[in-house]
């Protein structure tokens, strides 16, 4: 079995970036135009969730345009975690904290971001090697005091903030040292990709980025 895949790694997917726009993708056709605005944007990583049947469809496509590090959200299975690396999965995201998902994530040599909501959790993401976790839903949990409370005893630890945070919040948590980056999906909300409006897109996406890097 290979060794642990950690943050390290994951931050050297994401190239540096701290903004990882969470996209749920109603239609195939709209997969190579969003991948277009979001790099046009400035955006250079997106997570795929897999919350629609197209989902498997829409990674490969975004993947191939090249531009973008796009890694698989929501992933609940090893099997869901499997396809989506034969897909082009560059890392996967998945909502809770399960053995199995990490044990395959780890075997295909792709870093995994489980979800977490108590210490309890993170404790068990340690001792599974990981030292990078997703804080979700952030803000339902308590948003920023909830992630200052659950980074203090575990100094080592990287967080990926989602859920509920959108670009009046995202500096607050970019400016916490133990964040490595925030997901969102107020960049690319279904309503903009039912109406093809990719030009809105790509506006927010420049939008989001600027003030992550400011």
């Amino acid at each position: 079995m290979a060794g642990p895949v950690t943050g390290a790694d994951l931050a050297g997917v994401l190239a540096g970036a701290r903004l990882l726009p969470v996209l749920t993708v109603p239609s195939t056709a709209t997969a190579g135009p969003l991948a277009d605005a979001l790099a046009a944007g400035g955006a250079r990583c997106a997570e795929v969730t897999f919350r629609t049947p197209g989902a498997e469809r829409v990674l490969k496509t975004m993947a191939a345009h090249g531009g973008l590090a796009v890694g698989a959200g929501t992933v609940l299975t090893p099997e869901q975690a499997e396809r989506a690396v034969a897909a082009g999965a560059r890392f996967v995201v998945s909502p809770g904290f399960d053995e199995d998902v990490v044990a395959r994530c780890r075997e295909l040599g792709v870093p995994v971001v489980p979800g977490i909501a108590t210490a309890t959790e993170l404790m068990r993401a340690l001792k599974a090697g990981l030292d990078t976790v997703k804080l979700f839903p952030a803000e339902s949990l308590g948003g920023l005091r909830a992630l200052r409370a659950l980074a203090a005893p575990f100094p080592g630890v990287r967080f990926v903030p989602t859920g509920g945070i959108d670009a009046s919040r995202m500096a607050g948590y970019l400016a916490e040292p133990a964040v490595l980056a925030v997901g969102g999906s107020w960049m690319a909300p279904v309503a903009h990709l039912d109406k093809g409006d990719y030009a809105e897109i790509r506006r927010l996406t420049a939008d989001a980025v600027e003030r992550s890097t400011t």
